[in-house]
């Protein structure tokens, strides 16, 4: 009884040895059949092409040439407006931030009591003054008209002259104090230096000033400016004049142009600054914060469609077509975009045919399939605009 089981596990451990091994020749005679097969076939049956695709070649346009910059809308010039006298309180205020105002116009006034009771004091010092000229006056005259007589000594007729004197002085004295007083009076109405609109205002009813301290700020004839950021490789492409559009921040677009360059740079960021006027409109305001571009005039461009230029792992890729329509990879440095092309700064080669439609699926040395293509680069507008974010 145990012989034959013994006898039974060798034969089953046989069996399973020997499927093992067949199994094993099977593989072994599946994989040189599959080798002799794929030899026989001919050469271009492993080779079919990866995409039907189309191809165009570069060609020159004159584009704008822009300088993309950022910065702030400041005003032109700010005035500051001022109280002239001290110790007066402020009886009216006239007009408010936002105000828009002409040279002169009264924005503010001063309670007048106290200059109104100086000056009517120094009217009567005048006339007392002027009261007393005329005494010495007449005095001196009748000295004058006796001095040869001998009827007053030398030295009564030198005082009524010198009486005279001091009259014309103390009149002039008063005259000028009424002068003073009247001035003092006129600055009791805050009056605008400049026209322009009233940016801010810290004038208090019922407040006393002192002279000096300000009352409200103005924004000369309501002058904006664009202050734009630029490098100093920038800037050297940036001249007075040359025309700008900034992109306010609801969405419109203010043409202004150039005023001036700053002569020195910012030590802490080691940019400079472009002063733009732009026109007096609605909707431009003092501190918004705004991105435009500089006309810089017209350059020579080589350009493709697009569609020809393929983004990959940070770096820029376009595919010539070459001999047996497999396409070479060459990675290309870009510059301005417009209207569905793209400027090609280096990395292509002259007069090469260059995968458009179907560019973006393909790889170094993949085999195509040419089709006729659509109208090429040499349709790109002549004259569209371009950006840039710096100057070449």
């Amino acid at each position: 009884m145990t012989f034959s089981s013994t006898s039974k596990r060798s034969r089953g451990g046989i069996m399973a040895v020997v499927l093992i091994v067949l199994a094993l020749l099977l593989v072994v005679a599946f994989v040189w059949f599959a080798k002799h097969r794929a030899a026989g076939k001919p050469a271009e049956a492993g080779a079919q092409p990866a995409l039907t695709v189309s191809v165009t070649q570069s060609s020159r346009a004159s584009w704008d040439d822009r300088l993309s910059l950022s910065g702030a809308l400041t005003a032109w010039q700010e005035a500051v407006v001022s109280a002239e006298v001290s110790g007066l309180r402020l009886s009216e205020v006239l007009v408010d931030v936002g105000s828009v105002v002409t040279r002169g116009q009264p924005l503010a006034k001063l309670a007048q009591d106290t200059v109104m009771a100086e000056l009517r004091k120094q009217e009567a010092a005048v006339a007392q003054a002027r009261s007393g000229l005329a005494e010495a006056t007449a005095n001196a005259d009748r000295a004058r008209k006796i001095r040869d007589s001998g009827a007053l000594s030398e030295q009564q007729i030198n005082q009524y002259l010198t009486a005279e004197e001091t009259g014309k002085a103390n009149l002039a004295a008063a005259m000028a104090q009424l002068d003073s007083e009247n001035i003092r009076l006129r600055q009791t109405s805050i009056n605008a230096i400049d026209d322009g609109v009233i940016s801010s205002r810290t004038a208090t009813l019922g407040a006393v000033v002192s002279a000096g301290s300000e009352l409200f700020r103005l924004v000369r004839q309501g002058r904006v400016e664009w202050r734009a950021e630029v490098s100093p490789q920038q800037l050297s492409v940036v001249r007075p004049g040359q025309k700008a559009v900034i992109v306010l921040p609801d969405g419109t677009n203010v043409t202004g142009a150039v005023r001036m360059t700053s002569p020195t740079l910012d030590v802490n960021s080691r940019n400079a600054l472009v002063y733009v006027d732009l026109p007096n409109r609605n909707g431009v305001r003092a501190g918004m914060y705004a991105h435009g571009e500089i006309l810089l005039g017209k350059r020579d461009a080589t350009v493709l469609p697009q569609v020809c230029v393929v983004q990959r792992d940070g770096r820029t890729y376009v595919f010539e077509l070459g001999a047996d329509n497999k396409v070479i990879q060459h990675v290309v440095t870009t510059g301005r975009r417009a209207e569905g092309a793209i400027e090609i700064v280096d990395g292509l080669p002259a007069q090469a045919r260059v995968v458009a439609t179907g560019a973006a699926f393909l790889n170094d040395g993949d085999l195509v399939r040419v089709v006729d293509a659509p109208a090429a680069a040499a349709s790109a507008p002549t004259a569209a605009p371009a950006t840039q974010s710096g100057a070449r």
